[in-house]
């Protein structure tokens, strides 16, 4: 049985884990009889969004608390993952990706990955272990494998630009489909950065999830 880790940074679109794209990750893994291994950072979010009204809150919620919200309690703290023990690593979207697990939200290309993170991923990307990852997250990569990795985010141009600045390699994508960089088994797709529906997101998430299983 493959053991695959699914990273989360909270729970909610604007500060968090885009619920809808964790939930259909985990969905997809479930049909194939995986092993699923929830982390997120022990660590306080950024920022405490009002997910009605916008607006910021005060308070202070920590990651992995949060994130067990949308796993049943089923989670690790980021910094006990093993490599050596994943044959694959999936990161779902929301602003808590470009928040918490690195500063892309404030400092753009020339954010800062999350140390746990950036371990467990240059680890797993040295043991050639796939790696898939969707929304914003993409952005991530060029900083995380320091190399010209093939990615996509949809089609934002704001947003390309500062990957290209990276040294990303930026394809553009439909909300229904998945880009595939097979030199550095990468895999992304738009999810929420394009989806209107969760029915679109889905469609792609289920794809690279697929792709993903299939080069572990």
């Amino acid at each position: 049985m493959k053991s695959i880790a699914v990273i989360l940074s909270g729970c909610g679109v604007f500060d968090g884990s885009e619920i809808h794209e964790t939930v259909l990750t985990m969905l997809a893994l479930s049909k194939s009889n995986v092993e699923i291994h929830f982390f997120a950072p022990d660590e306080a979010q950024s920022t405490v969004i009002n997910h009605i009204s916008g607006e910021l809150k005060t308070e202070k919620r920590n990651q992995m608390e949060e994130s067990a919200r949308i796993t049943r309690g089923k989670i690790a703290a980021l910094s006990s993952a093993d490599a050596s023990k994943l044959d694959a690593l999936i990161i779902p979207g929301g602003f808590g990706v470009a928040k918490n697990l690195c500063d892309f939200a404030v400092e753009g290309s020339e954010c800062e990955i999350n140390k746990d993170l950036l371990s467990l991923v240059q680890q797993m990307h040295q043991q050639k272990k796939p790696l898939g990852l969707m929304c914003i997250a993409p952005v991530m990569l060029p900083r995380m494998l320091n190399t010209s990795v093939e990615l996509t985010i949809g089609n934002d141009s704001e947003t390309i630009a500062q990957i290209i600045k990276m040294g990303g390699k930026h394809i553009e994508c439909t909300v229904d489909n998945i880009v595939v960089d097979e030199a550095n088994k990468v895999v992304t797709t738009p999810a929420y950065m394009l989806a209107q529906s969760i029915a679109e997101a889905n469609t792609g998430i289920s794809k690279l999830v697929e792709k993903v299983l299939e080069m572990a």
